[in-house]
C-alpha cells in the first residue's frame, strides 16, 4: 500500500498539472500571452472595441469554456466560479481585473505555484514538510474560530459572485 505521503504528493501535484492544463486551454480560446502583444495589460482578454480602463469592472469574452458543474446543474454560480479568469488576469499584471473575477485566484494561483515546488524539494531532500503542513492545516481547520471566519469568507466571496451577476 501506498504511504499516506505518496498519495497525498501524487494527488497534489495531478490537481496542479490538471490545473495548469486547465489554464493553457483557458489561454488559448482567448488569445491570452504572458508576453503580451505590445497592449493594454487586459487587451487579449477584453471584448474588442471595449477598455478595462472605462469601467471599474473588466469585461471579458465569452470564450473561456464553462464547466462548472453546480453552475450547469441549478444556473447558480459556485464560490469559485470566475477564478480561471481571474489567475488569467493576474498572470497578465491585472490585479485589479483577478480580484474583480474570483479574489479565489489569488490563493489558487500561489497554489499552483508553491505546492509543486514544496513537493519537489520534499521528494528531493527525503522530506515530508509539505505532508506536515497538510496535517497541522487539517487540524488548525476543525477549531470553530478558523472554520467559522473561513466560511464566512467563502460565503462572502459566494456573494460577490451574485452580486456581479456571473
Amino acid at each position: 500500500m501506498l504511504s499516506e505521503r505518496i498519495r497525498l504528493y501524487g494527488l497534489v501535484i495531478a490537481l496542479c498539472s490538471a490545473g495548469y492544463i486547465w489554464l493553457w486551454f483557458g489561454m488559448q480560446a482567448d488569445g491570452f500571452s504572458l508576453a503580451g502583444r505590445g497592449s493594454s495589460p487586459v487587451a487579449d482578454l477584453v471584448a474588442p472595441g471595449e477598455s478595462n480602463h472605462s469601467s471599474p469592472a473588466p469585461k471579458a469574452r465569452t470564450e473561456l469554456p464553462g464547466v462548472c458543474l453546480f453552475k450547469h446543474a441549478t444556473s447558480i454560480p459556485c464560490p469559485s466560479c470566475g477564478s480561471t479568469r481571474s489567475v488569467l488576469y493576474i498572470l497578465h499584471g491585472d490585479l485589479r481585473g483577478g480580484l474583480y473575477w474570483n479574489p479565489l485566484g489569488f490563493v489558487l494561483l500561489v497554489g499552483l505555484i508553491v505546492a509543486p515546488v514544496w513537493i519537489a524539494h520534499d521528494l528531493v531532500r527525503r522530506k515530508e514538510s509539505f505532508l506536515v503542513f497538510f496535517r497541522q492545516s487539517e487540524t488548525w481547520l476543525r477549531k470553530w474560530w478558523v472554520a467559522l471566519p473561513a466560511i464566512i469568507l467563502v460565503l462572502a466571496n459566494w456573494a460577490w459572485n451574485f452580486f456581479k451577476g456571473f
